[in-house]
């Protein structure tokens, strides 16, 4: 389908967090959530909106510590914002075709080792999941269904015979988190939602667990072993996978840590428990082959151009939203095509509802087996959203959410959630949600 883009527009609405989240050496208590909305046209002159979403997370993409989140959130922005005004300067394409040209431009154009590659890959993700959007909602077609009929203009890849319409939740145990009643902060308020990870397995049954680790040896050693001791009676029934958040220099202090929690009766039984180690090492940084002798490495945030997963030497390769559904696709053909290779779903705290409901659309679109949630447990359910766009959520996803004496929050039930309400028209979001949104929120056109 052939279309051009006729206007695009940015909103942002403030977020804090109910509990403090610490992933590698940031902790974050608040962010922005920064909306896209392009407006585009075909050629028999239809036109159709889009929306995508994501959190502006300090030192996400860059980890220099020297600059401030509001110097972090202001670089993401201007790169959304360069990113609109390139793709207002393309005639009519396919919405692959207008992805490829910005990331082309905007990305590609940068030596693979400068990191403003990634922010820039994010400005151009963001602008590539609403354009996704506003194809879908002109050709009246699921997402699902635009990628079996070719309908974005992508190249082939091999897709499951159908989208799941279930997602079992992989929560994260981030290295803040307290573990046991005994280590909930008194300051943290009661808000009748779990608070520690011994709360989490009773209220929402979950059966994978994302763990943090990259505080120290030390730090890593003790808590990984109160972890055992705390899951000793679920590890039968339970999968984990560890997320080294970049921390370690090198495989070796890795392979030092996991002998010494090894060491233990109860440390060895949970490592066995692990299905793969995201991301241990710095980006850039390629594995070398032989020295990680404990099951996959998932390559995550080192991840922006087409063939940094093939160049790698990482087993696996996370899928993100925010690093680009073309890109997720590219991925998922390489895979097919090497045996061993394998893709995973990760998520740094996806909010609803555009930036949450988009990426569960596109997991379920890939049938990937289960999904890294925590964006529920960190913040709020759905409150900092105006309440007309809560009420709309509650109607048209009533299957992904629950009313609360708040407002709303995620419906998590024997340790999965539904996502059979987003399988309709658009990229994972009812209409009038999107109507909601683009009515109540603040646009502000680029």
């Amino acid at each position: 389908m052939q279309i051009r883009v006729v206007s695009a527009a940015i909103a942002t609405v403030p977020c804090r967090t109910r509990l403090p989240f610490r992933f590698g050496a940031t902790t974050v208590t608040a962010a922005p959530l920064l909306h896209a909305r392009v407006h585009i046209e075909g050629v028999d002159g239809q036109e159709a909106s889009g929306i995508a979403a994501d959190l502006l997370v300090p030192r996400w993409f860059r980890k220099d510590v020297a600059r401030t989140p509001a110097e972090d959130a202001a670089a993401l922005n201007a790169e959304v914002a360069a990113a609109a005004c390139a793709l207002l300067e393309h005639g009519h394409a396919d919405c692959w075709s207008h992805w490829q040209l910005l990331h082309q431009l905007r990305v590609e154009s940068l030596p693979a080792a400068d990191p403003q590659r990634l922010e820039r890959g994010f400005g151009t993700a963001l602008l590539e999941r609403a354009l996704i959007d506003a194809t879908c909602r002109l050709a009246r077609k699921s997402f699902w269904s635009a990628l079996h009929a070719g309908t974005l203009g992508q190249p082939p890849a091999p897709l499951p015979d159908g989208p799941t319409d279930r997602v079992p939740i992989r929560h994260t145990v981030g290295m803040l988190d307290p573990l046991g009643p005994d280590e909930i902060d008194p300051a943290v308020i009661d808000d009748d939602q779990p608070r520690c990870l011994e709360d989490v397995l009773a209220v929402h049954g979950v059966r994978w667990l994302k763990v943090k680790i990259g505080g120290g040896f030390e730090h890593d050693r003790v808590r990984l072993l109160r972890l055992a001791e705390l899951l000793r009676p679920r590890l039968p029934g339970l999968g984990l996978t560890v997320d080294g958040n970049e921390q370690f220099q090198d495989l070796a202090s890795l392979r030092e840590l996991w002998a010494a929690v090894a060491a233990e009766p109860i440390g060895r039984a949970l490592l066995d428990r692990v299905h793969w180690v995201e991301q241990p090492l710095p980006r850039g940084l390629p594995v070398p082959p032989g020295q990680w002798p404990h099951g996959p490495l998932v390559l995550d945030e080192g991840d922006c151009g087409r063939d940094a997963f093939a160049t790698s030497g990482y087993d696996g390769v996370s899928v993100k939203n925010c690093k680009g559904v073309f890109v997720a696709l590219h991925n998922r053909a390489y895979c097919a095509a090497h045996p061993g290779r394998f893709q995973t779903a990760e998520d740094l705290t996806n909010l609803p509802i555009a930036a949450l409901q988009q990426d569960l659309t596109t997991l379920t679109s890939l049938a990937l087996p289960h999904a890294e949630r925590n964006g529920h447990h960190y913040f709020h359910g759905l409150d900092h959203l105006p309440p007309a766009v809560v009420a709309a959520a509650l109607t048209a996803h009533d299957d992904l959410y629950e009313p609360t004496a708040r407002g709303a929050r995620l419906r998590i039930r024997d340790g999965a959630i539904s996502c059979r309400s987003l399988l309709g028209p658009g990229y994972g979001i009812d209409q009038t949600v999107v109507d909601a949104l683009f009515t109540h929120l603040d646009w502000q056109p680029l």
